[in-house]
């Protein structure tokens, strides 16, 4: 059974009123379940497709449990689920140990969900907060301890800034938002973090919260709070996110449009339908956003179900984006939507 028109499957299942019917997109329904775990960044994105694809395909049954990127991996590699969705790609010793769990092929990386990972903020009368590079690790690393310290005063001229003081969220559980958030740091700020690199959060003392949910939650419940979480959660929490400073001396808001400025000028490495970006966050310029996460499905290459591969394509046509995009993430730049068709189109 051909998949018919998930445009419209989208539009019906989002807004509940009737469209019409555009040329189908040739992406064949599968049976059966497919199940996946990890990134909590890109749960709504996964949601989105859940719902869209089983209202096109009632014969699939799609589950994600999200519980973070570091645990996701860790399961796909004892044998647990169909895909594992990870935030930064496997380490060379977790890439050798899902090799030899997929048996006869590689285990591969899909870029699928994209976005801006927002410094989500709450300071009472403070809006539009810009900050630099160099100051945005001093805060994280616990060099700036108050809200009107002089560098985040230069940082927003005149702006009455409170005395109020700043409460650091971050992640407890490993994480690759955390990854992404310290590889920026480093890339961006290099005379000022110190603190290295990985997906545990290096900082003592903060406010530690498992999972981005418990995170967005924390920040809206702190005055003075700040912390790092994939955007769509700040927006659907209303927080604000940090315009945050770049070479050419902007200061850049986390909109999907600049961080795809970003994605799309990222380099892929890998072979053989591996599809691993290669972000240069210090980089960004002329209007793109600097921290940004590209969430990866790692699924079995050579093994993928038919079901597995039906659904990861939908994921990556165009309606699939847009459905992401519909969750407030960023469509995948198109060169790099076709290149990831085309690696799931060769699966077998």
């Amino acid at each position: 059974m051909w998949l018919r028109s998930l445009a419209v499957v989208v539009l019906l299942a989002t807004a509940g009123c009737q469209a019409p019917e555009p040329e189908p997109e040739r992406i064949a329904c599968g049976s059966g379940p497919v199940t996946g775990q990890g990134s909590s960044a890109q749960t709504n994105a996964v949601n989105a497709w859940i719902k869209a694809y089983q209202i096109a395909c009632p014969e699939a049954t799609v589950e994600y449990a999200s519980i973070g990127s570091g645990a996701g991996v860790r399961a796909f590699l004892t044998g647990t689920g169909d895909f594992a969705g990870t935030d930064t790609p496997l380490s060379a010793a977790d890439q050798r140990t899902a090799d030899t769990r997929c048996r006869t092929g590689p285990a591969v990386h899909l870029p699928l969900v994209a976005g801006p990972i927002a410094l989500a903020y709450n300071v009472a009368g403070v809006d539009g907060l810009r900050l630099a590079p160099d100051t945005i690790a001093k805060i994280f690393s616990g060099a700036i301890t108050v809200w009107n310290d002089p560098a985040v005063a230069t940082d927003n001229p005149g702006v009455a800034l409170p005395a109020t003081r700043i409460r650091v969220v971050h992640r407890s559980d490993s994480s690759g938002t955390t990854a992404n958030v310290l590889a920026y740091l480093a890339a961006a700020a290099p005379s000022v973090w110190t603190r290295g690199t990985g997906s545990t959060w290096p900082v003592s003392g903060g406010d530690g919260q498992k999972g981005s949910h418990r995170v967005v939650a924390a920040i809206a419940r702190t005055e003075g709070a700040i912390g790092y979480v994939e955007s769509s959660y700040a927006r659907v929490n209303d927080l604000p996110g940090v315009k945050v400073g770049t070479g050419d001396g902007r200061f850049t808001d986390p909109t999907d449009q600049a961080a795809g400025l970003t994605i799309a000028a990222a380099r892929t490495s890998g072979e053989a339908g591996d599809l691993r970006l290669e972000i240069d966050h210090a980089g960004a310029n002329g209007g793109a956003y600097p921290i940004v996460s590209v969430t990866y499905e790692v699924v079995c290459q050579g093994t993928a179900s038919g079901v597995t591969r039906s659904f990861l394509a939908y994921a990556a046509s165009e309606v699939g984006q847009e459905a992401a995009a519909g969750a407030g993430f960023a469509p995948l730049p198109a060169a790099l939507r076709e290149q990831v068709a085309a690696s799931v189109a060769a699966m077998g």
